[in-house]
């Protein structure tokens, strides 16, 4: 059984929420702009064969040299989207 409530009562049992953790809230304000990151470089080893080879040598090493952190969340994206391709 679904209810249904007006946006006065959802106001009201959102309010009754515990706030967010700080590192849900960093996370998602950060989610936007790596999600661009990942996926330039993506495209960028697609259209550029040299750069996809010296991903897949050594993911760490390419990024660094292209000027890309290379974090440990983003490494392992990029390895999983690779394995996929």
């Amino acid at each position: 059984m679904m209810r249904s409530y007006d946006e006065e009562k959802l106001g009201v049992l959102l309010r009754l929420l515990r706030p967010a953790p700080e590192g849900w809230l960093r996370a998602a304000q950060e989610l936007p702009a790596a999600r661009r990151s990942l996926d330039e470089i993506v495209a960028r080893a697609e259209a550029d064969l040299e750069f996809r080879t010296a991903l897949i040598a050594d993911l760490e090493v390419a990024l660094a040299a292209v000027g890309v952190e290379p974090d440990r969340r983003v490494v392992e994206e990029l390895k999983k989207r690779f394995s996929e391709s």
